[in-house]
């Protein structure tokens, strides 16, 4: 199999690189704006491409042809307070490369969705993919992603023939990304000592309760995907759902409930202060977003998970304390 990898220099490609070398008889070809410096997972054929300018479906559509699928990641979190930027990128991003797709007469497109794609859900159950994606109003990033989901069904109403597959996952993690989600998120105001020495309590809404994956059981359940050529959408999470008294266990701290508006404020303020990169939009997404049924990944990928959702978070935070990353990367250097 030939696949391209958009966006194959950030947290998730990486680990699907690694996980793609272990396939014998799969080359790849990345697609990045920046590309790595080449060694290891990086050691394979790039081209560079800004999917944010206009055509760049025609460089893409050259990188495509013979292709057996592609794996579009590429996907911008910052600047958060340029959303024209962002949404350049992310959604006529996106709707570049699947242009492209259909002209190059790739076979099957593989989008990595998000649970933020999802409409608001009360946390009270799980729910599979039949939850609709109409994203989260507050949340650029939600927003950006339902709108590429429903890219993603003019596509498929278009063009019948093309195996279409949205990969719904529960936020992504490994050590290897610290530096970059601390960048994203945290900003440099946030010291590593932090993490290393812990914080004596986690001030939190009793309703912020998540699910986390590890970058490396996406990128397995990704190569399933490509084998089995699943169409449709398939969500990806790791046990145990993490509510905050699960969080402050494992960051050594106590929890102590705090009202939602609280949290959105302080966020909210900090953030049109410029004093850290994360939105109230996040904060919203957090509490609203389902969690995710992954019935349809055990049953028909055969996907299971080899990392807890408790590991990854501590494994995350060693590597938000020692400030880890992947030097060759752009994106994931420290």
């Amino acid at each position: 199999m030939r696949i391209v990898v958009t966006g194959a220099t950030g947290n998730v490609g990486t680990a699907l690189l690694r996980r793609l070398a272990e396939e014998p008889d799969t080359t790849v070809h990345g697609v990045s704006r920046r590309p790595p410096d080449p060694e290891p997972p990086y050691d394979i054929d790039w081209t560079p491409v800004d999917l944010s300018k206009p055509g760049a479906e025609e460089p893409m559509a050259e990188v495509l042809r013979g292709a057996d699928a592609v794996v579009h990641l590429a996907w911008k979190i910052q600047p958060s307070h340029d959303e024209p930027e962002m949404f350049r990128t992310n959604v006529a991003g996106s709707d570049r490369v699947f242009r492209a797709a259909v002209k190059a007469g790739v076979p099957h497109l593989v989008h990595m969705s998000s649970v933020g794609a999802y409409s608001p859900a009360v946390k009270d159950g799980l729910k599979d993919e039949s939850w609709p994606t109409d994203g989260v109003s507050s949340s650029y990033y939600s927003r950006h992603k339902a709108a590429v989901e429903h890219q993603l069904d003019r596509i498929e109403r278009e063009h019948p023939t093309l195996t279409v597959t949205r990969v719904r996952p529960a936020l992504i993690l490994q050590p290897d990304a610290a530096t970059e989600i601390k960048r994203y998120f945290l900003g440099p105001f946030v010291p590593r000592v932090l993490f290393r020495a812990g914080v004596p309590v986690l001030p939190l809404p009793r309703n912020f309760v998540l699910q986390f994956v590890h970058s490396d059981d996406v990128a397995d359940a990704l190569a399933l995907v490509l084998r089995k050529k699943l169409p449709g959408a398939v969500n990806l999470a790791s046990e145990p759902v993490v509510t905050p008294q699960v969080l402050a266990e494992v960051m050594k701290a106590k929890h102590v409930p705090i009202p939602p508006v609280v949290l959105r404020t302080a966020a909210r303020v900090s953030w049109l202060a410029r004093l850290q990169p994360t939105s109230h939009g996040w904060v919203d997404l957090a509490l609203t977003a389902p969690l995710l049924d992954v019935s349809r990944a055990r049953d028909e990928l055969g996907w299971t998970p080899r990392h807890n959702a408790r590991t990854v978070l501590a494994e995350l935070f060693g590597g938000l304390g020692r400030g880890e990353g992947v030097p060759a990367s752009p994106p994931l250097k420290p």
